[in-house]
């Protein structure tokens, strides 16, 4: 799984760029399989969930060429056939080829997906709202099937603002039979980010970012060239982690309206930071002030940032607390955090962070993908040195993060 040795207390100082969205690029390329013309997509991040996702579409039939940052898909040869629990539980995005492949060839069958261990992530809102489009749903032997004549259009109301689900809806919508409306969705950036790519292959979908998305069905799809948006949780990361070394770094390639919830919280903790068009500066200055989180979804606080800002909270100038309202086992990280000096109490849903003064470096490990970026940044403003095992969660969801942070002037090297 690997491993970083991290020797921490070096200020991070200089620029670092952000690398094209993870949670963009993932549904985008599932959206590739909604037409058999080529689609090139750009700056595709070089990251394990991109090569596994790469494989699903391959596993399907399509090509898949991918050469500095840039992807070209052709799903012209896609036949749909059963895609099997290896290639499935490897990766939680996954799941999203199910809306395309039934929008397009009325039917699918897919094992259920893996991903991260953070807390229950369903898929009966996904299937909810394939059935009320037409699609006949069955549920056996750790497999999801669903086939229809041609999806109709349905009016869907979401029990939960899900990513995911919304995503896949408005994909099955895009070669559906008239108008479907789907209601309470999610309004992460990388939503507004699929839409624009649909919009460009020909699609009619239009509310995205709003409460309420509408999709016409159209009869023909296209291809395009389309530029990803930067990764608003890498993005993240770089803030904290310059304020938790107490660094001056400038984070370049933002859209510093996508990081406003983690801005205003840096701010309450009395972080500084200078707001430029694309690019924000980040001035630690000592330790931080104690803050309340309550994760929530966009545009509340994310809850893909709260191991990181459990993090810079452990060092704070008095306690905190952070509710996580979004996935129950989101702490499971904390017991590593308490391995390097943290005080740290979790009752609940809610983490109780009584700051220290110093963290020490410890050998912790990592539960998964943001949980691995919380316990790299305690290493990087911790005394001695830290050895955080299993990184291979990292790289499911960062691009070259320890040579981006050497760059700046951190100490880390990759052990086998």
């Amino acid at each position: 799984m690997g491993k970083l040795k991290i020797v921490g207390g070096d200020r991070l100082q200089g620029e670092v760029s952000v690398s094209g969205a993870k949670n963009a690029v993932l549904p985008i390329m599932a959206a590739c399989l909604l037409t058999s013309e080529p689609c090139t997509i750009y700056p595709v991040p070089a990251l394990q969930d991109v090569l596994v996702m790469r494989d699903l579409l391959e596993f399907l039939g399509a090509r898949v060429e991918l050469c500095a940052g840039q992807m070209r898909i052709e799903a012209r040869d896609v036949v749909p056939q059963e895609v099997s629990q290896d290639l499935m539980r490897r990766l939680r995005a996954s799941n999203l080829v199910l809306g395309p492949l039934l929008s397009r060839f009325h039917w699918a069958r897919i094992a259920y997906p893996g991903g991260c261990d953070i807390g229950s992530r369903p898929m009966d809102l996904h299937l909810k709202g394939l059935a009320a489009m037409g699609a006949e749903i069955g549920d056996s032997h750790g497999f999801i099937s669903a086939q229809c004549a041609r999806l109709q259009p349905a009016d869907i109301q979401l029990d939960f603002p899900s990513v995911g689900a919304t995503e896949n809806l408005m994909m099955a919508a895009v070669l559906a039979e008239g108008t479907t409306i789907i209601r309470n969705v999610a309004k992460e950036p990388e939503i507004v980010d699929l839409q624009n790519f649909l919009n460009s292959i020909g699609a009619r979908v239009r509310g995205a970012g709003l409460d309420t998305i509408r999709v016409d069905g159209v009869n023909q799809t296209g291809g395009v060239v389309h530029q990803l948006i930067p990764d608003r949780i890498e993005a993240g990361t770089h803030l904290v982690a310059a304020a938790i070394t107490q660094g001056e770094v400038v984070v370049r390639d933002i859209i510093p309206e996508h990081v406003e919830a983690m801005l205003a919280k840096l701010r309450e903790a009395g972080i500084g930071l200078e707001v430029y068009a694309d690019a924000v500066r980040v001035t630690g200055r000592g330790r931080p002030r104690p803050v309340d989180i309550k994760t929530l979804p966009y545009p509340g606080f994310p809850t893909d940032m709260q191991p990181q800002m459990v993090s810079l909270l452990a060092l704070a100038d008095g306690t905190s607390t952070v509710t996580e309202n979004i996935f129950e086992k989101r702490f499971k990280y904390v017991d590593e955090l308490r391995r390097m000096g943290a005080e740290i109490k979790v009752e609940g849903r809610m983490a109780v962070i009584i700051g220290v003064d110093h963290l020490s470096g410890a050998v912790v490990q990592a539960t998964d993908l943001r949980a691995a970026a919380g316990l790299v940044l305690a290493g990087l403003a911790a005394e001695n040195t830290t050895v955080v095992e299993d990184t291979a969660h990292l790289d499911r969801g960062y691009e070259r993060l320890d040579a981006k942070y050497n760059s700046l002037g951190a100490n880390i090297a990759r052990l086998p």
